[in-house]
């Protein structure tokens, strides 16, 4: 096989790394590369756990449109076709053929026996150019030999995620069985909600200090306010948008966009400032901007600060390559970003 060209991050967590780039003979083929052996060694067993059940729902799913196909696996990993779309939480599809194409692809995927299991996370989600679904990250999908009950629960979650999707981005494209299908939960989700997920936030935030998709607005939602109310005091502050970014083996950090005309903030004097309100609260990284991003209806658009703050240049190049209108604003933000890691893997890459 030949060799794999990386040029973009796009995850990392304690299972895997996720990236994409292209083999060196099909530099105009973009392919995804998850490499497990990146995990630490005490949760490798857990991370190729995870990376098999990917494996066997992806070769399930083969010729499904909307589903990636697997290419190749090693000894550190697998590689897959990339899917070529837009993550829903950007999208923010209106029409209602996305949502139909959604659910002819739980279809399809229900008549193979494959049920997702992660499709709360909108970023799990695509929307093509041509306007369709997709979905991505299997590592959590299940293979049924038998549509027995599990299967049915299992396959019934997933429609109800992707009806979330649909509240969160087009609610007047609801129907009104969608909003009894919404009101009406398994009972294995409601214990898991009542019991396991309890357990895993205890884990994932006390233990590990991280936050998956669903849940990273932790450290927002308890330093926040402080941080605020100090920016806020400042009169040379007009406004301030707060994100997360990942810290390498350190969790999550606070990315401060404030929106002033004093390009010449000093960080330690803003955390003074800020630990003075709350002595746990921090900004990891501030950036001072001319201007902020805004939606028609001027609220902030916190999911373009989010990649800048994760330095996701691919998807902000394909972002402004959409919306051309928001170039002047997005170009100075992106050049003095302050977040310019790529968190290399010393054993893979030179």
């Amino acid at each position: 096989m030949a060799e794999f060209v990386s040029d973009t991050v796009f995850k990392r967590d304690v299972f895997s790394e996720t990236r994409a780039g292209h083999f060196a003979d099909r530099p105009d083929t973009r392919v995804a590369r998850r490499i497990v052996t990146a995990s630490p060694l005490w949760s490798r067993p857990a991370a190729w756990l995870l990376a098999n059940r990917e494996i066997r729902a992806l070769k399930a799913v083969s010729g499904i449109k909307g589903t990636p196909d697997i290419i190749e696996v090693d000894a550190d990993g697998l590689f897959r076709s990339w899917t070529d779309g837009t993550p829903l939480h950007l999208a923010r599809p209106q029409s209602l053929e996305w949502y139909t194409d959604a659910r002819r692809l739980l279809r399809d995927m229900r008549r193979r026996g494959i049920t997702h299991n992660d499709l709360a996370k909108p970023q799990n989600w695509l929307m093509l150019a041509d306007g369709k679904a997709a979905v991505i990250d299997f590592q959590l999908a299940s293979c049924h030999r038998r549509k027995g009950r599990l299967f049915r629960v299992m396959a019934y979650e997933d429609l109800r995620h992707c009806i979330k999707q649909k509240r969160a981005f087009a609610p007047e494209l609801m129907t009104a069985t969608e909003w009894r299908i919404l009101a009406r939960k398994s009972l294995p989700s409601r214990i898991w909600m009542a019991t396991g997920k309890k357990l895993y936030n205890l884990i994932t935030r006390g233990i590990f200090s991280w936050s998956d998709g669903e849940g990273t607005g932790d450290r927002i939602d308890r330093e926040g306010p402080a941080i605020r109310q100090a920016l806020a005091a400042d009169a040379a502050v007009e406004t301030v948008a707060l994100t997360l970014f990942p810290l390498p083996r350190k969790g999550v950090g606070i990315y401060a966009f404030i929106e002033t005309d004093n390009e010449a903030l000093d960080l330690s004097g803003l955390n003074e400032a800020v630990k003075a309100l709350d002595k746990d609260a921090q900004i990891d990284l501030a950036q001072p901007v001319k201007s902020l991003p805004r939606r028609p209806d001027g609220a902030v658009r916190d999911d373009i600060l989010r990649l800048i703050a994760m330095n996701q240049i691919t998807e902000l190049d394909g972002l402004i390559m959409r919306e051309p209108d928001l170039a002047p604003v997005l170009r100075p933000i992106i050049d003095g970003r302050l977040n310019w890691t790529d968190r290399r893997i010393s054993r893979l890459e030179k």
